[in-house]
């Protein structure tokens, strides 16, 4: 098993990845509407090449901002060595800031990063509500009965590592 650039994965795998976990490729958050399967990322696989793990990622000047994160086997330390990857290679690049974008209901999300290093640095007041006016497919009730309303901005930066 080993973490690869999601280049090395057939575009169809990647297609299909987010079609089984997501239901389509496009995410609608605040930052942006973006096509999963058309941004750079690593994928984990095992060793007949099936993605287990995908994580996504965009950068912006000196900002890289996490887009999507998912494993299909959860507590085996996938998503941290996924993150790890978008890390350093934003580090590399010389990014100053790992961000990304969840929901008010996905407190595993919450605290997952956290554990991580990652800092809550801004609550968007119902940016859910604005999401579904482009995508009226997003639940208005998520994880546990919480309804989906806001969206938490998280962020790690170089010096806190």
């Amino acid at each position: 098993m080993s973490v690869i650039p999601i280049s090395q994965v057939s575009q169809n795998e990647v297609i299909a990845f987010f079609q089984a976990h997501w239901g389509t490729t496009e995410m609608v958050i605040s930052s942006g509407i973006y096509d999963c399967s058309q941004l750079q990322g690593f994928a984990y696989v095992n060793a007949s090449q099936t993605i287990i793990g995908l994580i996504t990622y965009v950068i912006r000047g000196d900002e890289c901002e996490l887009i999507s994160l998912d494993s299909t086997e959860e507590g085996k330390g996938i998503g941290t060595l996924l993150v790890q990857a978008v890390e350093e290679h934003a580090w590399q690049h010389a990014c100053t800031v790992v961000s990304l974008i969840t929901t008010n209901d996905n407190l595993h999300a919450l605290k997952f990063y956290q554990k991580r290093g990652y800092t809550l640095v801004e609550i968007l007041q119902n940016a859910v509500e604005r999401a579904r006016a482009l995508k009226p497919e997003i639940p208005l009730i998520g994880y546990d009965g919480i309804p989906i309303r806001d969206e938490i901005k998280l962020q790690k930066t170089s010096t806190s590592i």
